[in-house]
Order: C-alpha cells, then structure tokens, then sequence
C-alpha cells in the first residue's frame, strides 16, 4: 500500500508557474512601496494638531485681530 502511494506521489507532477520578476525585484518594489507610504505619512505627521488648534496655520479663526 505506501509503495502505491509513493508511487503516485513521485508520479504526479507539478506544474510551477515562473514568477514574472526576481524575488528580489518583489522584494525591492515592496520596500519601495512602503517608503512611498511613510513619505505620505510624513508629509501630513503635523495636519492633526494644526486642525485641533483651529485652522491651517494655526492662528485660530479669527483673522482680523492682531498677529503674534
């Protein structure tokens, strides 16, 4: 019984699909892709607190009283 088993496991062959780049390129364009991703989150790392305190320059809403 486990000769016949064997027999058609080492028979069967697979059928491996070829990558279409280098494990290294897949490992290269996620790296890339991340980095892309922090550099978005960077650039707004300070838009939360600028909101909180009341506008986008951090002047509050009143634009007509005088400047610090």
């Amino acid at each position: 019984m486990s000769s016949s088993l064997s027999h058609v496991f080492a028979s069967t062959e697979e059928h491996l699909r070829e990558l279409p780049m280098s494990p290294l390129a897949f490992g290269a364009l996620a790296m890339a892709s991340f980095l892309a991703l922090l550099g978005v989150l960077w650039f707004f790392r300070g838009v939360a607190a600028k909101v909180a305190s009341g506008g986008a320059h951090g002047h509050g809403t009143d634009h007509q009283g005088s400047h610090h």
